[in-house]
């Protein structure tokens, strides 16, 4: 298999995560747009799912790959109105169909997510791998983003109006 080639670069993807390392898991965002995101990351043996027997990560951990990019689409957007990348929950995923078992070593994968609805921060979106343009998992993806009163909430944190 040969390696993807790495293009574009818009910002520090951690500026774009409500992650820290090591959980973060893709490269790069390479293009974005108002539905659409398309991130990269290139399997290396530095990778926290990284298989040293296997000389590779694992297809399952592609969902999360998935997740991630989805994530970089709502921190960019969130960065572009100046506030902070917000927090978001995987709530699902449907027919992850992954055509191999494993990402091997030194493959540069395409990430891409395309949001098919959206509805008071419930969200789903189409998502696919790509090494070399061959598609090699494909999953819809279903994610919420809480309003920060939500958030709040969720975590036993009483609202600032309370807390006066």
């Amino acid at each position: 298999m040969n390696n993807c080639v790495i293009t574009n670069n818009y910002s520090d993807i951690s500026e774009l995560l409500p992650h820290k390392a090591p959980m973060i898991l893709i490269d790069k965002l390479v293009d974005v747009d108002e539905l659409s995101v398309h991130c990269q990351v290139k399997i290396d043996d530095s990778g926290l799912f990284f298989n040293k027997q296997m000389s590779a990560v694992p297809a399952w951990v592609g969902i999360e790959f998935m997740a991630q990019t989805v994530a970089a689409w709502s921190g960019y957007h969130a960065n572009t109105q100046g506030e902070t990348p917000p927090i978001g929950f995987l709530l699902g995923s449907r027919r992850y169909n992954a055509e191999c078992s494993e990402f091997t070593l030194g493959s540069v994968l395409d990430i891409y997510a395309e949001q098919l609805m959206e509805n008071e921060g419930m969200a789903a979106f189409a998502c696919r791998i790509e090494c070399n343009e061959q598609v090699l998992a494909r999953s819809q993806l279903n994610v919420f983003v809480p309003s920060p009163e939500k958030l709040k909430s969720m975590l036993g944190e009483k609202p600032e109006k309370e807390q006066q």
